[in-house]
C-alpha cells in the first residue's frame, strides 16, 4: 500500500504542474485575455521581461506582490523550474513523442539548453504549449521529402504566395496595396471583424478596397497553370485551356455614315462572328466559330455590348435578359440595375425586369413604381428554370457592388442554371421577381484557380424564401445536367429547336480555320509570360499591384503619370481658393489610384516568384546548351567518320585502269 502511494504521489505532482501551466494563459494579439475572454486595461496587465508577452494580473495564480517585483517579473512560461527538481543534461530538449509524456520535463529540457538565449527559450516554450513545435518539425520533414522528389512550379508558388490566414495558395486572390496576397473569403472575414489594416504588415487598407475588393486575375491564371503543371508531372490527364490574347480580339463596332453624332449611340455591331441563331441555348462551341475555331471562351472580355453581341454571348444591345416567354431565356447580363441583386460568384440572386415607369424622358429612371410580374422576359427565365436550360451569364463593370465583376467592359463567365424563382417585396417597397442562378460550366470560373470546372453543389440557404410568394421549382429532370459517367455537364435532353435564322454568313460559304504558329514553351516560360506588365508588355520588374487588381512595372506606372500633380491650385481673379485633388485613373480602368501612387509598394511575393522562375529558366537554358554542344560535337564526329568511310570505299572500288587514266591526266596537266 505504501509503495502504491509513493508511485502515485509524483504522478499527481506532474499532473498538477501540467494543469498549472495550461490553466495560465496570456493575452492575445488584440489584448483579450485567453482565459477569462475579457479585455483588461493597461493597469490590469503585466508584461513579461523575457518574452514581452502581456498577462492579465487577475488570472495569474501567483501574481507579483510588490511594485519592484513587476519590473523583473517572468511569466509562467519563462520562469525557471524549482531548484529541488533535477534538470536533464544539456542539449536533450527534444519533444517527447508519447502523448502521456511529461510536459514539464520538456520545458525543463529547453531551459537546460545553454546554446539558447532567454528569448529563444521563451519562444520554444510558447510553441511547446501551443503544439506548434511538433507540427513545425513534421512540416519540415515533409518539405524535405518534397524537395527530394523534385522541385516543380507548384512548390515554387506554394512557398511564396500562400495566404497568411489559411496557409494555402490563395483562392480568388486579392492583393492589398502593400503587396500582400490573401484569399477573398479570408480577406472579407478579416475586414468583417472591423480590422482595416493588412494582416501581415499592418498597413492601412483603403476603405474602397475594403468594401469592394478586386480579384487579381493575373494570379488566378498563374496559380491555375501551376496546378495544371503539377497534375501533368504526377501523370494526370492533360487538359488544354485557352487564353484570350489581344491578337484574337474581334473587329470594333462601327458607326454608319447616316449617324449625326459621334459615339456608340448610333453605332452598328457589324459582322456576327459566330454561326448561331439569336435563340441558341448553352455554350458557343468551336464548331460555331469559323473565325477562330475555338468558340467563346470563359473569361473572354469585350469593350461594350456591341462587341458582346458580335460573338453571340448576349444579343440584345440594351436589355439585360435575352429570351422568349414561350421558349426560355438564353442569356443575362449582370450590370447592377437593381439594388436587390446579390452576387456570390458561383451563385447569385438576379432580379427580373420591369416595374419602372420609362415613359417620356424617364428612360434612365431607377425608381420602381409598380410590381413586377412573371411575363415577357421574366416568364422566359421562369421557363428556363422549369426546364433546366443553361443560361449564358455576362458580367458588366457597371456592377460596382460585386467583387466578381470586371473593372472594365464585359466578361463572359460561363453557363448557369436557374434552380428556383419567386416573388418578394423588394427594397423599394414593390414586388420583384427573383431568380437563383447556380454555375454549371465545364470550364473553371475566371476568378478561381481550379484546374477543373464545376461539380454539382448543394443549393445555398436563401433567407428571403420564408416571405416569398409564387415560388417555382423544377419538378422534372433538368435538360442540362452533370453526367457522372463522362464527368462533365452536357445536354441530357434535346435542346429547344431554333426558330430564328443564323445571322452570321461567310462570303465563300465555307468555314475557314486560322493557322497559328505553335511555340514550344515550357511551363515556367508560359508562367513568366503571364507576369507581364500591362503597359510595356514585358515581364514585370519591381511589380506593383493596384487596388483594382492590375499589375505594372514600377517604372512604367510612374512614367504614366510623369508631369501630373496630386493637387491642383485654383485661383479666381486675385483670390486663391482651396486646392483641389486631381483624379489619376488606373491605365487599365477608370479607378482613381491617386492615393495609392503617393506611396507605391512593390509586391515582394510576386517579385520572388518572378525571380525564381527566371533563375530556373536560366538553369534549364544552360543545361540545354551543354546538351546541344555535346550533340553537335557528336554529330561532327559522326560526319567525319562517314566521310572517311566514304573516301576509303571510293578508293577501294576504283579499278587499276581508272587509276592509270587519272595519272595520265595529271601528267598532261
Amino acid at each position: 500500500m505504501m509503495e502504491e502511494d509513493a508511485k502515485a504521489q509524483p504522478k499527481a505532482t506532474e499532473i498538477q504542474a501540467k494543469k498549472t501551466l495550461v490553466s495560465q494563459l496570456p493575452c492575445d494579439g488584440d489584448g483579450i485575455c485567453m482565459l477569462c475572454k475579457a479585455k483588461p486595461s493597461d493597469l490590469e496587465t503585466i508584461t513579461c521581461k523575457t518574452c514581452v508577452t502581456p498577462w492579465h494580473v487577475s488570472c495569474l495564480s501567483n501574481p507579483p506582490e510588490t511594485l519592484a517585483s513587476t519590473l523583473q517579473w517572468d511569466c509562467p512560461d519563462c520562469s525557471t523550474p524549482p531548484e529541488d527538481v533535477p534538470l536533464p543534461p544539456p542539449g536533450n530538449h527534444s519533444l517527447p513523442t508519447d502523448r502521456s509524456s511529461d510536459l514539464v520535463a520538456a520545458i525543463r529540457a529547453i531551459e537546460a539548453d545553454v546554446s539558447l538565449t532567454d528569448r529563444e527559450k521563451a519562444k520554444k516554450r510558447q510553441e511547446l504549449l501551443s503544439g506548434k513545435l511538433q507540427s513545425d518539425k513534421d512540416d519540415h520533414d515533409t518539405n524535405k521529402e518534397k524537395k527530394k522528389k523534385g522541385d516543380d512550379v507548384f512548390d515554387l508558388f506554394d512557398e511564396r504566395l500562400n495566404c497568411s490566414f489559411c496557409m494555402q495558395l490563395p483562392d480568388r486572390p486579392v492583393t492589398t496595396p502593400c503587396g500582400h496576397n490573401f484569399c477573398l473569403k479570408c480577406f472579407q472575414k478579416w475586414i468583417g471583424q472591423g480590422k482595416n489594416t493588412c494582416a501581415k504588415c499592418r498597413c492601412v487598407i483603403p476603405s474602397k478596397m475594403a468594401s469592394q475588393p478586386r480579384i487579381n486575375s493575373t494570379l488566378v491564371v498563374a496559380i491555375r497553370m501551376a496546378k495544371l503543371s503539377k497534375s501533368f508531372a504526377s501523370g494526370g490527364p492533360q487538359k488544354v485551356y485557352h487564353f484570350v490574347h489581344n491578337q484574337n480580339r474581334p473587329d470594333k463596332a462601327y458607326t454608319t455614315d447616316r449617324a449625326q453624332r459621334k459615339g456608340k449611340a448610333n453605332a452598328a455591331s457589324g459582322k456576327i462572328f459566330v454561326t448561331i441563331p439569336s435563340d441558341h441555348f448553352g455554350p458557343i462551341t468551336a464548331e460555331n466559330d469559323p473565325e477562330r475555331n475555338q468558340g467563346v471562351l470563359v473569361g473572354e472580355c469585350w469593350e461594350d455590348r456591341l462587341e458582346c453581341r458580335q460573338w453571340g454571348a448576349h444579343f440584345p444591345h440594351v436589355a439585360g435578359i435575352a429570351g422568349q416567354s414561350n421558349i426560355g431565356a438564353q442569356s443575362v447580363v449582370l450590370s447592377g440595375g437593381y439594388q436587390d441583386d446579390e452576387d456570390h460568384g458561383e451563385w447569385f440572386l438576379y432580379t427580373g425586369s420591369g416595374g419602372r415607369d420609362l415613359s417620356g424622358n424617364k428612360r434612365t429612371s431607377k425608381d420602381q413604381s409598380f410590381d413586377q410580374k412573371f411575363e415577357k422576359s421574366n416568364k422566359a427565365l421562369q421557363v428556363s428554370c422549369a426546364k433546366g436550360y443553361p443560361v449564358r451569364v455576362v458580367r458588366s463593370h457597371k456592377e460596382k457592388r460585386s467583387s466578381y465583376a470586371p473593372e472594365k467592359g464585359l466578361r463572359y463567365d460561363g453557363v448557369y442554371r436557374i434552380e428556383k424563382c419567386w416573388r418578394k417585396v423588394g427594397i423599394q417597397g414593390f414586388k420583384v421577381c427573383r431568380y437563383l442562378f447556380v454555375r454549371c460550366d465545364n470550364d473553371p470560373a475566371p476568378w478561381t484557380s481550379d484546374e477543373h470546372g464545376d461539380r454539382p453543389r448543394p443549393l445555398p440557404a436563401i433567407s428571403e424564401l420564408k416571405k416569398a410568394t409564387d415560388i417555382t421549382e423544377r419538378k422534372e429532370g433538368p435538360s442540362w445536367d452533370f453526367d457522372e459517367k463522362d464527368g462533365k455537364w452536357k445536354w441530357l435532353k434535346d435542346p429547344p429547336t431554333s426558330k430564328k435564322p443564323v445571322e452570321a454568313q461567310d462570303s465563300t460559304g465555307k468555314r475557314t480555320r486560322i493557322k497559328r504558329k505553335s511555340y514550344n514553351l515550357s511551363v515556367r516560360e508560359k508562367l513568366l509570360k503571364e507576369f507581364s506588365c500591362l503597359i510595356c508588355r514585358e515581364v514585370m520588374t519591381l511589380p506593383i499591384t493596384t487596388p483594382c487588381g492590375h499589375n505594372f512595372c514600377k517604372s512604367c506606372l510612374e512614367g504614366a503619370f510623369v508631369g501630373k500633380t496630386f493637387l491642383r491650385e485654383r485661383k479666381t481673379g486675385g483670390r486663391s481658393l482651396r486646392s483641389q485633388k486631381n483624379v489619376l485613373s488606373c491605365p487599365c480602368c477608370p479607378t482613381d489610384i491617386s492615393d495609392f501612387l503617393q506611396n507605391l509598394q512593390v509586391n515582394r511575393e510576386l517579385l520572388d516568384v518572378i525571380e525564381s522562375l527566371k533563375s530556373k529558366i536560366e538553369e534549364g537554358d544552360d543545361a540545354s546548351e551543354k546538351l546541344c554542344e555535346e550533340e553537335r560535337d557528336g554529330e561532327e564526329e559522326e560526319d567525319k567518320d562517314e566521310e572517311e568511310d566514304e573516301g576509303k570505299g571510293k578508293d577501294e572500288s576504283s579499278s587499276p585502269v581508272e587509276t592509270r587514266k587519272r595519272a595520265k591526266v595529271d601528267d598532261s596537266e
